[in-house]
């Protein structure tokens, strides 16, 4: 028997998990009400594998891991799908008299006391991690769920599939619902739904890595893709052009926004949903993973009253996530921040938002002409396409704004010869940017599973190319919250170029590009390659990934 039960913090601190400072901030910020484990999660101090292990030791409950556990199924309709997501438990055998339970909170009396009078069972409960639980209640609740319905009810009338594809309670509902809801629990960034010849697949892209989730029946894509359109305010009955649209709907108690695209293809239309949660939406420019000198430099640079800030990057590289956090640190009621966007992905309080319309005309380039007639501080322009949408910009950014854009290069050296070659004049490039900012994302390592290893022989040459030193790098092993690969989460890696006089010079007298990158190196400048190889040494991530999105010269 225990004692005296520790209280989880001071255990935490004791396991050398987080700092005394961590606590004690974290306990002054909480709100009301919060869980410190759950506020300590969220500031990412912990795992939350390493929060139940830590949980175990002080309430003396077992914890178990899901991922691959013999789940006995017929259990399932002890706990209803709703009780099982809103208490996060579920069960995991029988017997005797005894019901054992997993549960995120085995300390929630009031769902055990629940649980009892509803089931006659005594019941035993164990810890599993949030998502744990939510990902196997996904998996095995509704398995194949209404599939034979499905089969039946595609060969009747258009009236009944009509009724299906809106019915909530329909079995082709409950699967968009499904595939929604495990794409959120598994953290993707988008959902594919790929007709083929004789299948139609369901992807996710996790961490920036796309994966088959599951193969559905070729008779059920039309009404799946029926569905989504319904949802997503799209025309039923056109499936010969492309069409875009976007929906709100709430998963698991989170409200959650989607874009959805539409692509005909030779099988049938393609769906691609890119899910942007509303709830976990990265406000905060010091969580972005920047080191100190480059925070520090792009912290000047977006603090300048004028000048243009260029973001580069592939898509999906985290450029709007990074305009929006500058946007979010300079937002205050003394400036005022107008953007052209195509399409407004995150609405921002405080911040007047436009959206390109090209059917009404609606472009950047018109749009940011009008947004220059109402008085604004601060511009943030989507994406710089076409001379017309740079020439605005950079004029705009000379008469006394701030301009926040992004534009398609490799690095930021690339961005001002793309601008150069889009047509506009080196005067005007030289005296309007402020800087670039090239940034890419990478996965991190999984802290629940990594752990130090050698560096090999051709990690240790490409660090020396760099002029660095490694002994040990981070891996992960994988394990059952990073799906066994190894990784979990992602981070940016980011080069900022800060323009000097110097360079402003080559520019302007159309010296060659080499010059320019001679400054910056003689400036300081951090590349791409560098900021990841730094991360390696942190721990943060691995050669691999950075060697995947960054070239090394």
């Amino acid at each position: 028997m225990v004692n005296e039960r520790k209280r989880l913090g001071d255990l935490l601190v004791e396991a050398g998990l987080i700092t005394k400072e961590q606590l004690f901030s974290t306990l002054e910020e909480k709100s009301r009400g919060q869980k410190l484990g759950d506020a300590l999660l969220q500031r990412g101090y912990i795992t939350e594998q390493q929060l139940i292990e830590v949980l175990e030791f002080q309430l003396g409950i077992p914890h178990v891991s899901l991922y691959r556990y013999p789940f006995e199924t017929n259990l399932f309709h002890l706990i209803p799908k709703e009780q099982a997501k809103r208490n996060l438990m579920i069960p995991l055998k029988k017997e005797g008299d005894k019901l054992f339970v997993a549960m995120a909170d085995p300390m929630d009396f009031y769902a055990i006391e629940d649980l009892r009078l509803a089931t006659g069972f005594f019941i035993e409960t164990a810890i599993a991690t949030k998502d744990d639980i939510l990902k196997a209640i996904n998996k095995y609740y509704d398995l194949e769920d209404g599939f034979e319905d499905l089969a039946e009810s595609t060969d009747d009338t258009d009236n009944m599939e009509e009724q299906i594809i809106v019915d909530q309670d329909s079995p082709i509902v409950r699967l968009v619902n499904q595939i929604l809801s495990n794409a959120v629990t598994q953290k993707a960034s988008d959902i594919h739904i790929d007709p083929q010849e004789t299948k139609v697949s369901i992807r996710y892209r996790v961490d920036g890595v796309l994966r088959t989730e599951r193969n559905l029946p070729k008779h059920m894509q039309s009404m799946l893709i029926a569905r989504v359109k319904i949802m997503s305010n799209l025309d039923i009955t056109e499936f010969r052009i492309p069409q875009d649209g976007r929906m709100k709907t709430n998963v698991d108690f989170r409200p959650i926004d989607l874009r959805v695209s539409t692509l005909p293809t030779v099988y049938g239309e393609k769906i691609v949903m890119r899910i942007l949660d509303l709830s976990s939406t990265l406000n905060d420019i010091t969580k972005l993973g920047f080191n100190k000198v480059n925070y520090q430099r792009f912290s000047k640079m977006i603090e300048q009253p004028t000048g243009i800030v260029l973001i580069t990057g592939p898509t999906g590289s985290g450029k709007s996530s990074t305009l929006y956090a500058a946007l979010n640190k300079l937002n205050s009621e003394e400036v005022n921040i107008i953007t052209i966007e195509d399409p407004v992905e995150y609405q921002l309080e405080g911040v007047n938002q436009i959206g390109v319309n090209q059917n009404v005309g609606l472009s950047f380039a018109k749009g940011l002409r009008s947004i220059l007639r109402q008085d604004p501080d601060i511009i943030m322009v989507g994406e710089i396409r076409d001379k017309e949408t740079a020439e605005v910009a950079i004029r705009a950014s000379l008469t006394g704004h701030l301009v926040l854009s992004t534009i398609h290069t490799n690095d930021s050296l690339g961005t001002i010869t793309r601008l150069l070659d889009m047509g506009v004049e080196p005067f005007l490039v030289a005296s309007s940017l402020s800087g670039v900012v090239a940034q890419r994302l990478v996965r991190r390592v999984c802290r629940d599973c990594g752990h130090e290893v050698e560096a090999t022989k051709r990690e240790i040459e490409i660090f020396a190319k760099r002029g660095m030193k490694i002994d040990r790098i981070m891996r992960g092993a994988g394990c059952s919250s990073c799906n066994m690969t190894g990784y979990k989460g992602r981070l940016a890696i980011h080069e900022v170029l800060a323009m000097n006089d110097d360079m402003k010079k080559v520019i302007l007298n159309n010296e060659p590009f080499t010059k320019l990158r001679e400054h910056a190196i003689r400036n300081k400048t951090i590349f791409l390659v560098d900021d990841g190889l730094l991360k390696v040494k942190q721990g943060l991530t691995t050669t691999e990934e950075v060697l995947r999105v960054a070239i090394s010269e």
